[in-house]
């Protein structure tokens, strides 16, 4: 009989085990919500170095305000338009860099992800630098997020929610015409559904 009480309180500690995997799951989950309201609320600003025009971008890269001054008027228009559009970029690349910030903080240990590096190594790529090139050019230094601890008792490396042994599937490309902003979102929401 000691056999079968072994194995019963085996089974009780994994089942237990289980159900604390399971509220840390809920909890991760119920931070989605905080998550997207951050997200909603999230805005960068960028500047032209002469300061003529300020962008003001939001999330997925959508443009909350574009401001000129009586000095932009005065430029002829294709530098103004390229002023524009170069100010544009660094808005919504930062606006990316902050969306990846917020991911990270709310759900990317729970899911092993680090979208704040995936972040600026595709900008990094786009632009034909490295991470640290860019990082460096960066107007605030941001902080690299660590990658998730490998450890046997956290959660991020179970898969409770996810089958590790598939091999990653790299995203598809994007569109030409998509932002940066945009494809950070079909990627995280891409990933979302991997793991469902």
């Amino acid at each position: 009989m000691t056999a079968v009480s072994e194995e019963m309180d085996r089974l009780v500690a994994e089942f237990e085990k289980f159900q604390t995997k399971l509220k840390q799951a809920e909890a991760q989950f119920a931070k989605v919500g905080d998550m997207q309201e951050e997200l909603n609320a999230l805005e960068a600003q960028a500047m032209s170095p002469d300061r003529s025009v300020t962008v003001v971008a939001g999330p997925s890269g959508s443009v909350k305000d574009l401001r000129l001054s009586p000095d932009a008027l005065r430029q002829q228009p294709d530098q103004l338009a390229s002023t524009i559009l170069a100010t544009l970029h660094q808005a919504v690349a930062e606006s990316a860099r902050k969306q990846a910030g917020i991911v990270d903080e709310h759900v990317g240990t729970a899911f092993g992800l680090n979208v704040s590096e995936q972040v600026l190594e595709a900008q990094a790529a786009g632009l034909g630098t490295t991470v640290e090139e860019l990082e460096s050019n960066l107007p605030e230094a941001q902080p690299r997020q660590a990658g998730p601890v490998q450890d046997d008792e956290d959660f991020a490396n179970n898969d409770l929610l996810r089958d590790d042994r598939r091999a990653p599937q790299a995203p598809p490309p994007a569109p030409p015409s998509a932002s940066a902003g945009d494809q950070f979102l079909k990627n995280l929401f891409n990933d979302e559904e991997d793991h469902r």
